[in-house]
């Protein structure tokens, strides 16, 4: 009932905003004349209307509904011009010319609505075949729609989101021969070396020295999948961390420092914090902001050739955030690498042989945390050609 109120009233509401009208160049014959002619007429025609538009499935779809509409506009065009020229006693010459104009206006009107329905229901078809090819596999998709109303940007929409299920099935792809890549090698070390000690091949001493190569593989393969599933938990929703509102990064950094020294003094690079005066407290996560920095230290130190050094540069900037700086002398990072090397399994080139001992997922593991403090990390550029300059904002406290 609700409903057909919201439908009855308006139809109601013009017949009186028609009828006064009338009143005022007219009087008040041509007032009671019209209120008796279209109120009627509009509630019928929103009734049916109303009816038309909630059983599409009866009319065979939006087309069907369509000539429906246009049939009940015609018949309403016509009711109305047969009932003013019977109540206004019109002579049958002027009835006439009215049934002759009414048809005439009626005609064009169906003509003209069939052509925009045909227009539109050819571009709904063409989004529709889109999208069953989408479903098949299809991924390079063009809809080709005409002119720039809804259905244009709806067909832009969907090509849209074909792309972006194409970026992300090709980023799966890319993750699991990764993932694929970096779990071989140690497993087929295992593989052999479990088959050696089966079968008794080594002796005493090279067996205790395969063990320690195993433990140095498993310990491998528990780092890559605890990497993982902490990359997973990082990107799978909100995280909810225990925030300390204070927290001094300068201590922070410090202690991050002091404990990868023995790690780059083993390696020969001289590692070192500067901090600027006006640091103020940041608002984070000290375990998490303190894995961001190992994470950064740790390849700035793997991509540093011995004799270089490691900077952890930490100051406050124009409004209210702090920067943090890693920067290496290493050799730095290709432009064509640049944009990728905050995805998982993406590695820069190490100062040996150009392998680096990483699955690398430290730089996304830290992207992650970082995003989710509400900052951002990016590769900052350098003053030279040598050497990589990381960098990550945090809001302060």
């Amino acid at each position: 009932m609700r409903r057909r109120g919201l439908i009855v009233g308006p139809a109601l509401a013009v017949a009186g905003l028609a009828a006064g009208v009338a009143w005022v160049f007219d009087g008040r014959h041509a007032f009671a004349v019209s209120i008796e002619i279209l109120a009627p007429v509009g509630v019928v025609t929103a009734l049916a209307a109303d009816l038309i538009a909630a059983r599409p499935a009866l009319l065979g779809g939006i087309r069907g509904q369509l000539a429906a509409l246009a049939a009940l506009i015609a018949v309403q065009l016509g009711t109305a011009v047969a009932l003013f020229a019977g109540l206004m006693f019109v002579s049958g010459h002027d009835a006439l010319l009215m049934a002759l104009v009414a048809a005439y206006a009626g005609l064009v009107g169906l003509g003209a609505a069939r052509l925009v329905a045909r227009r539109a229901l050819s571009d709904l078809g063409a989004i529709r075949a889109a999208l069953a090819e989408v479903g098949e596999g299809r991924r390079d998709l063009h809809i080709p729609v005409r002119g720039g109303d809804e259905l244009a940007a709806l067909a832009s929409d969907v090509e849209s989101m074909t792309a972006k299920i194409a970026a992300e099935e090709r980023a799966r792809r890319q993750l699991v021969a990764a993932i694929s890549h970096d779990l071989r090698t140690p497993v087929t070390t295992l593989q052999l070396i479990a088959e050696g000690l089966e079968d008794g091949i080594f002796e005493p001493a090279q067996g205790r020295a395969q063990l320690r190569l195993m433990s140095t593989h498993v310990r491998a393969l528990g780092a890559l999948i605890e990497d993982l599933l902490e990359l997973s938990r990082l990107e799978s929703g909100p995280i909810s961390w225990s925030m300390t509102r204070h927290l001094r990064l300068d201590e922070l950094v410090r202690e991050t420092v002091e404990a990868m020294r023995v790690h780059a003094d083993a390696n020969g690079i001289a590692v070192r914090a500067e901090l600027g005066e006006r640091l103020t407290a940041a608002s984070g996560n000290p375990e998490q902001l303190q894995r961001v920095l190992f994470n950064l230290l740790h390849n700035a130190i793997r991509h540093t050739p011995p004799d270089g050094n490691v900077v952890v540069r930490a100051e406050r900037v124009a409004g209210s955030e702090i920067e943090v700086e890693v920067s290496d002398s290493g050799s730095g990072i290709d432009i064509e690498s640049r944009e990728r090397m905050f995805e998982p399994f993406v590695q820069g080139p190490s100062r040996v042989s150009g392998e680096n001992g990483s699955a690398g997922l430290g730089l996304a593991i830290a992207r992650a945390i970082v995003e989710a403090h509400g900052g951002r990390i990016w590769l900052a550029d350098s003053a030279s050609d040598a050497g990589t300059q990381v960098r990550f904002s945090l809001p302060s406290a």
